[in-house]
């Protein structure tokens, strides 16, 4: 049975015993098809999305794949679409995973940016901020349980009639990476090439700030109506992540502030110690550069282009739908902007991006022709190879990226490795020295306490989806050291730590780890970990 039309055809079909009856057709991606269907038990619509025939014919990835769905049904939130049941049953003899969602009566963003395009040239800025600021909402959500989406993209995000903003498609990339082993090989990720962050396409491990790349890319598409990077193959579209940098977005959108253009420059940096540190901070952002500017329709330079072409041949980058191209000049369209949600407007921006002002962080002095002061550096530690799934629409399907990937990038993007990882040597971190206790050093700053640890992070840690015998390391980067400090006594781990100079996330902030995030290891012989700790004073 081949994959094209097989899902189609279980239209009028019912699984879980009679419970769901399959109905029309609503989406095909590269992982999965989704249905309407009628839950004739709690008589009401639902979505139900069967994954192809092959994600099926291995029992690890069928038993993963079951845990992700119940850790993922356990996110409520308004911009998250509900996970209401998951099982497999036996369709034409073959076995077919599935999951039970809340039915979403709306459209992709996609298809809501598709139309903008046509009538503006792309999505109006202050629209597309709003959307992202829902969408990262989702995410602060799914990042505090441990869940790291991994495939940001249009496709995943649906808009309801009334204008909610729902992303879907939790917790399948994390089972993809781990459960199907044909698909796990050393070096290989699974993802769709636009949307993966420099650490996916180099097969490295992954955090909550690489969703956060993803939203960069998401937004940069949105308000210019095309991808930063693309082109006609997977490999060269990884390579420009890792090798090449955006344009700005007002070089093809006149109608931008300064502002938008610094936003996304944050959350497209290479270095994932360079963006935002979480998505809350990145959605205040979205909020008040959204209150800050007049909205206006959007303004297309004729013939832009989105990339430099370095290190991706002579690629010459399409709007992101060639079948409805921005216009060639200004829109005759004319756009009226909605009232401004977000309450009293504040005042415009300072002319230098600043951090997010939020509780905990103060804005510092940026340095000279740079956004924001430049954080700790990246330590880029091989880790499990991660992965990235979903559907996709044209040009934007997932697919498999094999370990040509890392050597390919790795022949050109040796120098921009060197750079991610440069400074931060051992040395180096311990020339902080301590605060005066008479008077307030210069450039010294707090740092956030209510970015804490639950303590069953560590006396609870989760299993490893690689060994059920081990368990994941916490993330307790960026957290509060006295937090993380409580958690390691209860779980009676040993650690020591070290002075951190550093003064942008401020005294008393975990900069660091040992064993990074996501490691496995034997609950029963914990290793000696190891963490950099903030002493809030600039490096001398």
């Amino acid at each position: 049975m081949s994959q094209d039309g097989a899902h189609g055809r279980y239209a009028g079909r019912a699984i879980a015993n009679n419970r769901y009856q399959l109905r029309d057709l609503l989406g095909e991606g590269g992982m999965a098809s989704v249905h309407l269907a009628h839950d004739t038990v709690l008589d009401r619509p639902v979505a139900i999305k069967t994954l192809h025939t092959e994600l099926g014919r291995e029992q690890a990835f069928r038993e993963r794949f079951r845990r992700e769905a119940q850790a993922v049904a356990k996110l409520t939130h308004t911009n998250i679409v509900s996970v209401f049941d998951t099982g497999e049953d036996t369709l034409d003899g073959t076995t077919m995973p599935y999951i039970v969602m809340e039915y979403v009566e709306g459209r992709p963003l996609g298809s809501v940016l598709d139309e903008d395009v046509r009538q503006y040239g792309a999505m109006p800025a202050d629209k597309a901020l709003k959307i992202t600021a829902d969408v990262l909402a989702a995410l602060e959500i799914s990042h505090e349980m441990g869940l790291v989406h991994r495939d940001i993209k249009p496709g995943n995000v649906m808009m309801t009639k009334r204008g909610v903003v729902k992303v879907m498609d939790f917790g399948i990339a994390r089972a993809m990476q781990s459960g199907v082993t044909s698909m796990t090989q050393t070096g290989m990720v699974v993802g769709t090439p636009q949307y993966l962050s420099p650490e996916q396409a180099l097969g490295r491990g992954v955090d909550a700030r690489s969703d956060l790349y993803s939203v960069g890319i998401m937004l940069f598409q949105l308000v210019t109506g095309r991808l930063p990077f693309d082109a006609d193959s997977p490999l060269a579209i990884a390579y420009a992540h890792v090798q090449e940098e955006p344009v700005a977005a007002s070089s093809i959108n006149r109608s931008l502030p300064p502002a938008v253009d610094a936003l996304i420059a944050r959350a497209l940096k290479k270095n994932p110690n360079e963006r935002f540190p979480s998505a809350d901070s990145m959605r205040d952002e979205c909020l008040r550069v959204a209150a800050s500017f007049q909205a206006a329709a959007p303004s297309i330079v004729p013939g832009a282009q989105t990339s430099s072409g370095a290190g991706v041949g002579s690629a010459v980058f399409p709007p992101v739908d060639q079948a409805t191209p921005a216009p060639a000049g200004p829109v005759q369209t004319p756009y009226q902007p909605a009232p401004n949600p977000y309450g009293t407007p504040t005042p415009p921006p300072s002319p230098a991006y600043g951090y997010p002002q939020q509780g905990g962080y103060q804005a510092p002095t940026p340095a000279p022709n740079a956004y924001a002061s430049t954080p700790p550096p990246y330590n880029i530690t091989p880790q499990h190879a991660p992965a990235s799934g979903g559907g996709g629409g044209r040009g934007n399907r997932p697919v498999i990226l094999g370990s040509i990937i890392v050597s390919v990038v790795a022949v050109g993007g040796l120098i921009a490795a060197l750079t991610l990882n440069g400074g931060g040597t051992d040395d180096d971190a311990k020339g902080g020295g301590s605060a005066s206790t008479s008077s307030t050093p210069s450039g010294y700053r707090t740092g956030d306490a209510g970015r804490t640890v639950e303590t069953t992070e560590c006396t609870e840690p989760r299993e490893s989806y690689n060994d059920p015998d081990k368990v994941e390391m916490p993330d307790f980067q960026f957290k509060n050291w006295d937090s993380v400090l409580k958690c390691l006594q209860a779980a009676g781990w040993k650690y020591t730590d070290k002075d951190y100079p550093e003064n942008t996330y401020g005294q008393g902030t975990v900069m660091n780890q040992f064993p990074t995030a996501g490691t496995d290891f034997d609950p029963k012989e914990p290793p000696d970990m190891e963490f950099g700790v903030s002493t809030g004073l600039p490096a001398s």
